[in-house]
């Protein structure tokens, strides 16, 4: 069984796509320490025709705190209005934006089940179809940390093999994987260029920006630029 394990994060790059798109199943990291400043409630779009933060709002967002201890905010409608302002001329966007805002829209205060949300519905658009689990309903032991905590759930879901995104070649051994009888992978995203407004391409930004430049189709193509090492 192929096995993902990632944060929720809010519309992330192409490359957390391509990751899902090759996966059995998915865990979805909630029970761990919110990150400020990371992707967990922001990623970039082209605001203004500049790579901008689009940041979702958050309450009692704390670096002591666990993401599904964190709330949504309430920027939800200027969310919603900056999306269609910048988006509206873009070749999908009648395709694209029902389905964001209504993401967007999602009545659920808990920070991890919103992007958990985000995620699965993304997921179905994209006819992606791996098992959804929250990290937070695995029993296993708490006090675990980092690789040993990734390692358990491993163990735990019988996983034969474990993708991680490329960043993780710094903090994870082949050889240890090997050892608890898990063969690692990490996939790293190819160069992926798509037309954006008649201007200089911005690479790296949310999948939102992805699909409405390129559609269902292109974007599912997408997914495949990627080699696993």
């Amino acid at each position: 069984m192929k096995l993902a394990i990632m944060q929720p994060y809010f519309f992330p790059y192409i490359g957390y796509w391509q990751l899902l798109s090759v996966v059995d199943t998915f865990v979805i990291y909630d029970d761990v320490n919110y990150i400020k400043q990371g992707y967990v409630n922001r990623n970039s779009l082209l605001i203004n025709g500049a790579k901008t933060f689009y940041t979702l709002e958050l309450s009692g967002a704390s670096s002591f705190k666990l993401i599904n201890e964190i709330q949504v905010g309430r920027n939800i409608p200027k969310l919603i209005k900056t999306l269609e302002q910048n988006y509206k001329k873009a070749p999908y966007f009648m395709d694209v934006f029902p389905m964001i805002s209504n993401i967007i829209n999602y009545q659920e205060n808990n920070l991890s089940k919103y992007l958990g949300n985000s995620i699965f519905k993304i997921s179905v658009w994209l006819d992606l179809k791996p098992k959804f689990i929250y990290s937070s309903d695995i029993e296993k032991n708490n006090t675990l940390k980092g690789k040993d905590k990734v390692l358990a759930i491993c163990k735990i879901l019988q996983a034969t093999k474990y993708l991680n995104a490329i960043g993780g070649q710094e903090l994870y051994s082949k050889d240890e994987f090997m050892t608890n009888g898990i063969k690692l992978y990490f996939i790293k995203t190819l160069d992926i260029c798509y037309p954006q407004f008649n201007q200089s391409f911005v690479p790296n930004l949310s999948i939102v920006d992805v699909l409405m430049h390129c559609g269902k189709e292109k974007t599912k193509y997408l997914l495949t630029k990627y080699e696993l090492q």
